[in-house]
Parts: structure tokens; sequence; C-alpha cells
């Protein structure tokens, strides 16, 4: 009767050393050397070999199942669970989280990602190569640098439109500090997240930004060398630093949160069931002190370097927008199509070519001030733009034109001995 028996590399190693120990060609004690075990588990090996010959050097576990396998009842509940379209789209680190916390299921990362692979809920990546960007030293201290960027998603699926998340991260830990959502990504927005931010913690050494038009003039067109914009006015008034990245990997911090929330925090808004970002952005908190438990790290010195807020800083008139303009003979201030009527006890002359500091806020409403007081200010006139009226032709009646028969575009380029043609409908 034949018989094939398969043996592993190693298997087929350990076969020779054996025949050369019961040849008497090495010792057992060379033996165990050679194929590093002890001595009494060779003279075991010894022992099979000459009962069993090269059956008894095949581990007996092979095309078992294994002891440590799944029970099959635990494998249905976990499959049962991923099937939930709720689930959808999900990957195995972030699902095998819930599952753990949902059902008290606990397996391991790679045990999850393998049966959604196999029951078709997951897709594996395929490893590209990327261009090599060697990581920036972190800083020191918890708000010596916070990271600061808005990313466009839709947070809420098809539940709702796109929104921007505004994302505040530190440095020092990779904690996310602060974040809101917003219409869009703006002056005024990025003010109401500064604001709530430094009355919170005080006020840091440093932001990190990329170039977005809030924080650097980017135009060179007939503007100053010296420009900054009112976002770094505000800043500079403050004493922090605005740093501008080069590059979206400079600042690899916050955008690497903002790939995890576009995961996580989608997922979240789902089982959550919010349906519109005020219900979303008062879930912000929650998220952000789970998110930090799991990804913050440990800053290299416990000193807070946030500076705390002056009492004293009014932030709604520092963060709107600061400009200036010169009053007219007639009193009058210009200021974005309105013309203000400048209402003063004071003696015309007294005003006259004065130069005044104007401040507008986030409701668009204008104030002035002359040597920090407050001027009242009514509106005199108010030119709206004017939009220009759609029509369906280019003309300037809404009622279209049609040219007569023997008009002559009807005969242009279309002659007989010189003469025009006229061509019938």
């Amino acid at each position: 009767m034949k018989w094939t028996i398969a043996m592993m590399h190693e298997e087929l190693h350990r076969k020779t050393i054996i025949e050369q120990a019961v040849d008497k060609r090495i010792t057992q004690r060379e033996g165990a050397q050679r194929i590093g075990t002890s001595e009494r588990h060779f003279r075991r090996l010894v022992k099979r070999y000459r009962d069993q010959g090269d059956a008894g050097l095949v581990s007996g576990h092979r095309s078992k199942p294994s002891n440590n396998r799944m029970k099959s009842e635990k494998r249905v509940k976990i499959v049962r669970f991923i099937e939930d379209p709720i689930y959808t789209g999900f990957g195995p680190t972030l699902l095998n989280e819930i599952l753990e916390r949902d059902t008290g299921i606990q397996i391991s990362k790679e045990t999850l990602r393998q049966i959604m692979i196999k029951e078709g809920k997951h897709r594996p990546k395929k490893k590209s190569k990327k261009r090599i960007h060697p990581p920036r030293e972190r800083r020191y201290r918890r708000g010596e640098l916070i990271q600061i960027d808005g990313s466009y998603h839709a947070w809420l699926e098809e539940r709702g439109p796109k929104a921007c998340l505004l994302l505040f991260v530190d440095d020092a830990t990779s904690a996310a500090v602060a974040a809101s959502f917003v219409d869009r990504e703006n002056y005024f927005a990025y003010s109401a997240l500064c604001k709530s931010y430094f009355k919170a913690a005080g006020t840091p050494v440093a932001f990190y930004s990329d170039k977005f038009s809030v924080f650097r003039v980017n135009s060179r067109a007939g503007v100053h060398k010296q420009a900054i914009t009112q976002f770094a006015r505000a800043l500079n008034t403050l004493g922090i630093e605005l740093i501008c990245a080069n590059s979206p990997q400079a600042k690899g911090r916050v955008e690497r949160a903002n790939q995890t929330f576009q995961d996580r925090l989608v997922k979240e808004l789902r089982l959550q069931k919010i349906n519109n970002y005020q219900d979303a952005n008062n879930y912000l908190p929650v998220f952000l002190d789970s998110y930090n438990r799991k990804f913050a790290v440990m800053p290299r010195s416990d000193v807070d370097a946030h500076a705390p807020l002056d009492p004293e800083i009014d932030l709604d008139f520092l963060f709107s927008i600061h400009d200036s303009r010169i009053i007219s003979k007639d009193l009058l201030i210009h200021y974005h199509n309105t013309t203000y009527q400048v209402l003063t006890d004071r003696l015309p002359q007294n005003l006259i070519g004065r130069e005044v500091l104007t401040v507008e806020d986030e409701h668009e409403q204008l104030s002035a001030f002359l040597n920090h007081l407050q001027l009242k200010l009514v509106v005199s006139h108010s030119q709206p733009k004017k939009q220009p009226r759609v029509v369906s032709t280019k003309s300037f009646s809404s009622r279209a034109y049609t040219p007569p028969v023997d008009h002559p575009w009807r005969t242009y380029g279309k002659k007989l001995y010189g003469k025009p043609v006229l061509i019938p409908d």
C-alpha cells in the first residue's frame, strides 16, 4: 500500500539529524543542539521515529481544526451584527470597538477583518508606494502650537448637505481641543471658534495653518508687502504667532485628524441618528472626549503653555472687521455702498477730514471710533447692487425678434452674378 506523507522543510531537516543520531554518527546531545531542543525531547523524537518512521515526525495537529478556533455560535452572532445596514462602510478597527461596546464580544481586529472579507463586508486596500516625509518633532508643551484646518465633507451623508468642520489640534498631544460645524470656511467662522477656545483654555503660543485667504494675503497685485489679514491682526493683538505651512504634510497632525473624523465621526452621527448640524455641534464635545481618550498622547512637559485670557479684552470687538474711513465735509462716512451720517454736537470743523476706525461685526453692524470714542451713526443712504436681468435673447426686450423674409441677413453671402438672391423659407 502506498501513501504520501507531506513534511515541512523544518521536519525534513529534523529527519536528517535524527537519522544521523540513529546511525550513531552524532550523539543525541549534538542532535538536540542542532535542532534547538532539549536532549530529553530529542530522545522522544528518536523513539517516535523508530516506532512510526517518517510519520512520527509529522505534527499530529496538521489538517485538524485548531483548539483555539472560534465557536460557531459566536461567529454567527458576529456575522449577524456586521450585516446590519447601519454599519455599512465601517472599517474593522471601528467596528471591532463598537462590537465590544454593544455586545461584549472581544475578538482581535484582524479576526474581525478576515470575517468581514469572507462575508463581503470589507475590501482590503492595496498598499501603494507613498512619498516619505520626515516627521517633525512634536512641541514640548500643551498650547505651544495649535494646528488649525477646515474640512468640507458630507458629514450627515444623505441626511443633510455638505458642511465644513473647523478643527483645532494640539501639536504636543494630538488632542482635538476645539471643533465646530459651519456652513463655510470664513473669517467669522474661525473667529467664533477662537473666542470659545480662548475663553475655555486661554491663548496659545502659535497657530499653524495653511495659506487660505483668511490667514494670509495671497494677492500681491497692488497690495503692500506688509499687508496682513483681519485674522492675523487679531492674533497679533493677543500675542499669538500665526505660521502658514507650505504643504499639507507639514501640518500632518490636523490632516490625519480630519481623515479620522471623516471616518469615525460620520458613522457616530449615523448611530446617534443626528440629522442636522445644530445637533451635530451639540454632540461634538462628547465625540472629542472619546477621541482624545483614544488617540491623544502625553506631552513631554507637564507645563501648560496657554496664557490666561485678560478679562478686559473684548473678543467681540477684537474679532470684528477693522478698517478706516475719512469723514467727508458733510459729516458722512461711506462704507460698502452705504452712506452713514455722523450725529454729533461738536463743531463740524473738528470732524471734517478726520480718519476714523470702522468696526463691522459678524451681523454686518457698523461702528465708528475716533480717538477711542464711539461716534453715533445713522444710515443716510444705501445703494444695493442691482443684479442684471436674465433674458432668453441678446435683446433688451423679453420678446424674441424674428427677422423678416427679405432681411439681408437671410441672403448674406448668397449672390448670383453679383446680386443678392432671396432664399424663401
